[in-house]
C-alpha cells in the first residue's frame, strides 16, 4: 500500500489544537502497541504520571505543535481515564497508549499517533475502488506523465464541484489524472441524477461534464446502461457524505473542495 505519510503531514500543518481531532484522524504505517491497565486509585494519585508524558509527547509529535494536557481524571471504568484537552475531553486507556477519539482508536507513543480505525477503512477504500475500472468513470488525464490521480465523487449540482472541475487543466498540468464518480446528493432518483447520468451518456463524457459545470443545459439522456446508482451505493459504501469527496490513490478520504496546489501537497507530488 502506497503511504500516506505526506498527506498526514500536510493536514498536521492545517490544525492544531481543537483540531487534534481533525490532524489526528489520518493515520500512517500501523503499529500495534499492548495497552496494559493501571487501576483508577494509581491515576488519581499521580494524574501528572506516564500516560501524561505519554500522550503529549505523542499528540504533540503527530500535530507538529505541543498539546498540554490540562487534566486527567479516573473514570468509573478502570481502563479508561478522562483526558482534558484545551476545553475538549477524550478518552484514554490508563496507561496513555491508545486514545478514543470521535469512535476511533488511536494508537500513541513518544513518536506520534496512529489511527487503527482509518487504517482499516484505508484498506476498505482502496479494496472497493479496486473493483471498478477506469471505463465507469470521466477521466481527465494529464497531457504528460501521470504522477499521481485521485478518485472524486462528484455532482453537477455542486458548487464546490464546479470550482474544482475549473481548476482541471492546472492539476492536469501538475501530473494529477481525476477520475470522476458519480454522487448525486440527492439520491439515485434525482434530478441530479439524471443530469450526471446525461454526461455518463453522452458520446464525449468530458465535454458534456465540462459543458453541464459551467451551466449548459443538455438533453437528459438516462441511458440503461449508466453506472450512477452503482457509484452513489458505493460511495455510500465509502462514507460520502458530500461532495466533491476524494478518495486518493493511498485510499485517502478528503471531504470537500481543496485548490489544485493543496492538493498536490498532499499526495506528494509537488
Amino acid at each position: 500500500m502506497k503511504s500516506i505519510t505526506r498527506e498526514v503531514k500536510y493536514l498536521r500543518m492545517k490544525s492544531i489544537k481543537g483540531v487534534i481531532g481533525r490532524a489526528i484522524l489520518v493515520g500512517c504505517a500501523a503499529t500495534t502497541l499492548l495497552a496494559l491497565p493501571v487501576s483508577a486509585e494509581v491515576i488519581s494519585s499521580k494524574p501528572e504520571g506516564s500516560a501524561k508524558q505519554t500522550l503529549e509527547r505523542g499528540l504533540s509529535a503527530m500535530v507538529g505543535a505541543p498539546i498540554i494536557i490540562d487534566s486527567i481524571e479516573p473514570t468509573p471504568a478502570s481502563e479508561l481515564i478522562e483526558v482534558n484537552i484545551a476545553g475538549d475531553t477524550f478518552f484514554a486507556t490508563a496507561d496513555g497508549k491508545f486514545l478514543l477519539l470521535n469512535g476511533d482508536l488511536l494508537s500513541i507513543s513518544e513518536t506520534g499517533a496512529v489511527n487503527l480505525s482509518e487504517e482499516k477503512r484505508v484498506v476498505k477504500r482502496l479494496g472497493l475502488i479496486s473493483d471498478l475500472d477506469t471505463s465507469e468513470m470521466i477521466v481527465f488525464a494529464p497531457a504528460g506523465p501521470v504522477k499521481d490521480y485521485i478518485n472524486v465523487f462528484t455532482d453537477i449540482t455542486c458548487g464546490y464541484c464546479r470550482k474544482l472541475h475549473l481548476e482541471m487543466d492546472d492539476l492536469n498540468r501538475r501530473g494529477i489524472e481525476v477520475r470522476y464518480l458519480a454522487y448525486p446528493r440527492g439520491g439515485p432518483d434525482s434530478q441530479g441524477a439524471s443530469q450526471l447520468a446525461t454526461a455518463w451518456c453522452s458520446k464525449n463524457r468530458q465535454a458534456a461534464l465540462t459543458r453541464m459545470k459551467a451551466g449548459v443545459e443538455l438533453p437528459i439522456n438516462n441511458c440503461a446502461d449508466n453506472p450512477i446508482a452503482k457509484h452513489f451505493a458505493l460511495g455510500n459504501k465509502l462514507g460520502v457524505r458530500g461532495t466533491p469527496a476524494i478518495v486518493t490513490s493511498s485510499g485517502m478520504m478528503i471531504p470537500g473542495y481543496r485548490p489544485a496546489a493543496d492538493l498536490a501537497q498532499m499526495i506528494g507530488v509537488e
